[in-house]
């Protein structure tokens, strides 16, 4: 198996609760693909580069996954027909970085 990190960015107009859920659907189908994910970050709504379907701000999402290919394939395939993300990118890794991310480190020290 190897090790991924995935992040999506969804709608801007769901609630937390609403990428909660989405978060819980992308875990319990990665586990039923004989994966694993490891830990995951909500990094919150931020302002997008460019306006991606009309939507000028986005909520951010990291997952840390210990995953074969192929389900990392049929993870990426059910992100592309949600139409509540609205990009996401999947990233093989030699290893899992413990702990938070660059993100939310440097979210952290902001406040």
């Amino acid at each position: 198996m190897s090790f991924y990190e995935n992040i999506f960015i969804a709608r801007q107009d769901l609630s937390p609760s609403q990428v909660d859920a989405l978060v819980e659907n992308y875990k319990n189908l990665v586990k039923n693909q004989k994966g694993e994910v490891k830990d995951h970050e909500y990094w919150g709504l931020r302002t997008l580069a460019y306006p991606i379907r009309r939507n000028r701000r986005g909520h951010y999402v990291l997952l840390k996954i210990k995953a074969p290919a192929k389900t990392i394939s049929a993870l990426r395939h059910d992100m592309n027909l949600n139409e509540d993300v609205l990009k996401s990118l999947s990233v093989r890794v030699e290893k899992l970085e413990e702990g938070p991310s660059i993100m939310m480190q440097t979210k952290r020290d902001d406040e």
